[in-house]
């Protein structure tokens, strides 16, 4: 089960190849929607038998017999139109059906004959992966041969680690995990992709195969930045008339997300512009994100992460333009309108000032208050801001209060101490940064987002 929107491609045809055995979900009031119709043919082309499971059988316009139907124009034929594919009517939210639904599952499972050898090395597959602010690199990782225990070596991607602790699905710590069972692995070297194998083996070995990988991706990302040396203006390129490449450097919260947004950006493009993903990553946006997408003419599209400060001056000083997104489709929509040429005038944000958390207050009536200490610039009293935790953006809102000791101030300099309150909001930690911003609308051309 994945958004229903086409971004997330990649996603459910990565949950098909991991499966024995599809559930195939479809609304007994909605019918068939497109997701679905995609959703059968990554079953069939990872060839995957499937069961279809009919939801929310409970609403009154619910016709299970019009979906039964409407499959069979898909070559899914139900049982009980004497086809092979098992369905079963159910109410996740009254809980009807599921019993039934399970049996089904079991029945296939029998008659496929699913095994595997518990007894072997760890081998599975990374269903997704991000780099958590208190527990670094984590990886979902789904056993599919062998049994994983913690203090096991292993290799993912580019990364070898030692599994230094295991979580079910509830955050439950459990010690092994058998095949078919989905773990939070802790104890990567860095963050894997999804999609990448997971290999348990003697560390030596894990730490051989990761420093070769590792190597072989550095000589691919030396490659990219000395022809990016040579990629030209782009803004020129488009007006000659030759096909030019638009390169990007990707970086996100988590894996899945990242691969979706390189995915939708990669089907744009016309036959004279094209979208080229440079790099792709999970964490905040580095220096070395910066670095690379000046020696490429990069833009870089941060996806729910922000840059970090470093790499922010770097940007201002190198002129590399970062763009920061919370839904993929804006992403798109952006980076469809510069290939086209018809960008709207943009909203454009200048950080003012940088405050780092050093002490929280609970205020009755008011909320939490953050004791802070103006780490770079100024906050202005009726500016927005956002409240950043390692690098990732927790909650973007309105400064309601800013005072200097007791008095309320209308803004406080870099190297003073202030308290900061955060409209509707009153999770803050020692240690965050809130960041200080305003937003004006300018205009916009090809060769200015470029």
């Amino acid at each position: 089960d994945t958004p229903g929107h086409a971004a997330f491609t990649a996603m459910r045809a990565r949950g098909a190849d991991v499966t024995d055995i599809v559930i195939l979900i479809v609304a007994a009031d909605d019918s068939v929607m497109p997701q679905t119709i995609e959703a059968i043919s990554h079953s069939r082309n990872a060839g995957v038998p499937m069961i279809v499971a009919i939801n929310k059988c409970d609403l009154p316009a619910a016709d299970p017999m019009r979906v039964k139907q409407e499959l069979l124009q898909h070559s899914v034929n139900i049982e009980d139109f004497g086809g092979d594919v098992l369905a079963q009517e159910i109410s996740a939210k009254e809980g009807s059906g599921i019993e039934d639904l399970l049996d089904k599952v079991l029945l296939q499972a029998e008659m496929l004959e699913l095994t595997a050898n518990p007894e072997r090395e760890a081998q599975g597959t990374v269903i997704e992966a991000q780099l958590d602010p208190g527990k670094g690199p984590v990886a979902t990782v789904l056993v599919q041969k062998g049994t994983l225990r913690v203090g096991d070596s292993f290799v993912c991607g580019l990364f070898d680690g030692r599994v230094r602790s295991m979580l079910d699905e509830r955050g439950h710590a459990v010690e092994e995990a058998s095949p078919a069972i989905p773990v939070q692995v802790l104890g990567a070297g860095g963050v894997p992709q999804a999609g990448d194998t997971f290999q348990a083996m003697s560390a030596d070995q894990a730490s051989e195969i990761a420093s070769t990988r590792q190597r072989l991706d550095r000589e691919k990302q030396l490659r990219v930045r000395e022809r990016g040396l040579k990629l030209g203006d782009f803004g020129k390129l488009v007006k000659a008339g030759q096909l030019s490449e638009l390169p990007i450097v990707i970086k996100g919260d988590v894996d899945g997300s990242v691969q979706a947004l390189s995915d939708s950006l990669e089907q744009l493009g016309t036959s004279e512009v094209a979208v080229n993903i440079v790099h792709r990553g999970v964490g905040a946006i580095n220096e070395s994100d910066v670095l690379l997408a000046q020696t490429a003419g990069a833009v870089i599209l941060g996806f729910r992460v922000r840059p970090q400060t470093a790499a922010r001056q770097a940007a201002e000083r190198d002129d590399v333009e970062i763009n920061v997104y919370d839904v993929i489709y804006e992403a798109v929509d952006e980076i469809t309108a510069a290939l086209e040429g018809m960008l709207a005038p943009d909203k454009k944000e200048t950080v003012e000032g940088t405050a780092e958390v050093r002490e929280v207050f609970k205020v009755s009536k008011v909320g939490t208050i953050a004791g802070c200490y103006v780490s770079e610039g100024r906050i202005d009293r009726k500016g927005h801001g956002r409240l950043i935790r390692d690098g990732i953006v927790v909650y973007d809102g309105e400064i309601s209060s800013l005072k200097r000791f007791k008095d309320d101030a209308k803004e406080v300099r870099e190297g003073f101490e202030c308290g900061i309150g955060i409209a509707n909001f009153n999770d803050i930690k020692v240690g965050d940064i809130i960041e200080a911003y305003s937003v004006e609308e300018v205009a916009r051309t090809l060769a200015s987002s470029t």
